[in-house]
């Protein structure tokens, strides 16, 4: 329902307010042909791309915290994100030409950040492999590269050309303002796809949690079972912010939020976790575009504003006897 509201607020807000009423005529296809232009062409698009974004960064951050065990992992921990942002970043850099202009489509961009994205979440896995990959080496092998990959990006900002920084500094706080429908055509099959592989899968997760061996004897391959969670995690993330950049801490807080809410068990965290995941960037788009009219700040501002605190809060946080 929270999910279902932020939609319909999402296409009421924006230059001019329109009743949330006459925002579902226009999808159905009734109302003026200037609030269907305004509802259809302009902001459905980018309502769609910040949903599926939210629920694609939610539902990899469910997974990864359930399958290393610790309530920080998430997209932006383990560096998937920070690999999409650094391969975006790499683009520019290298197809800017003297003239501050690109010797390639910049349509090619959302590609180069799911390429990024997914080779960094393989990278981490096989640099964390040791007689099998154990939760605590993947975060913080996945850590390390994170840092290191700002690093790199920051970098390339400052020696490359100078309207590199300020289109890349737009990707790597994550924004929904550019979706278009075609992106929409792209973006939501796949994430559809992806997340129904998860789905099925993640059932067999619980079973982790008595341990290694006690998963092991019961038949499950763990080691498998863990690189084809990697590669689906880093392909669903790589997904969603190919298109809107790397929207960060929504795939640590929308699982927490989740887990209070209807407990661990998977068949109720991802629906829960995805429903929560789209609110949350849905919301910030709304924020972003109207708390400061006419500036529009990008939705990861948002995100981030509220995801850092919440991550000290878990890193303060004692664990309970």
């Amino acid at each position: 329902m929270i999910a279902v509201l932020a939609f319909l607020l999402s296409g009421s807000f924006g230059e001019s307010f329109i009743s949330p009423v006459h925002v579902l005529k226009a999808i159905f296809g009734y109302g003026d042909d200037y609030t269907q232009l305004v509802i259809n062409d302009f902001r459905l698009p980018r309502i769609i791309v910040a949903a599926f974004a939210g629920i694609a960064l939610a539902v990899a951050g469910a997974v990864l915290q359930g399958m290393i065990k610790n309530p920080l992992a998430s997209p932006d921990i383990i560096g998937i994100s920070a690999g999409g942002g650094a391969a975006v970043v790499g683009f520019l850099a290298i197809f800017s030409d003297l003239n501050h202009s690109l010797t390639v489509s910049i349509q090619w961009m959302p590609l180069a950040g799911f390429i990024g994205a997914t080779i960094v979440g393989l990278f981490v896995y096989l640099l964390a492999w040791k007689d099998g990959v154990t939760p605590s080496r993947l975060v913080l092998i996945g850590l390390g590269v994170s840092i290191f990959l700002q690093s790199l990006t920051t970098l390339l900002m400052i020696v490359g050309p100078i309207h590199l920084a300020a289109e890349a500094q737009k990707w790597i706080i994550g924004s929904v303002r550019t979706a278009e429908w075609h992106e929409v055509q792209i973006m939501v099959p796949v994430i559809i796809i992806l997340l129904s592989i998860l789905t099925f899968l993640v059932r067999h997760l619980n079973v982790q949690d008595f341990g290694d061996e006690t998963a092991t004897g019961l038949g499950q391959p763990v080691q498998k079972f863990r690189f084809t969670l990697i590669v689906l995690c880093s392909s669903l993330v790589a997904s969603a912010i190919a298109f809107t950049g790397a929207i960060g801490f929504v795939g640590l807080i929308a699982p927490h939020i989740a887990r209070r809410l209807v407990g661990s068990a998977f068949g109720l965290l991802i629906p829960t976790s995805a429903a929560i995941g789209a609110f949350l960037v849905m919301v910030a788009d709304i924020i972003g575009r109207t708390a400061f009219n006419p500036l529009e700040v990008p939705a990861g501002v948002f995100t981030a504003a509220i995801g850092a605190p919440y991550f000290i809060y878990l890193l303060l946080k004692k664990p309970k006897n």
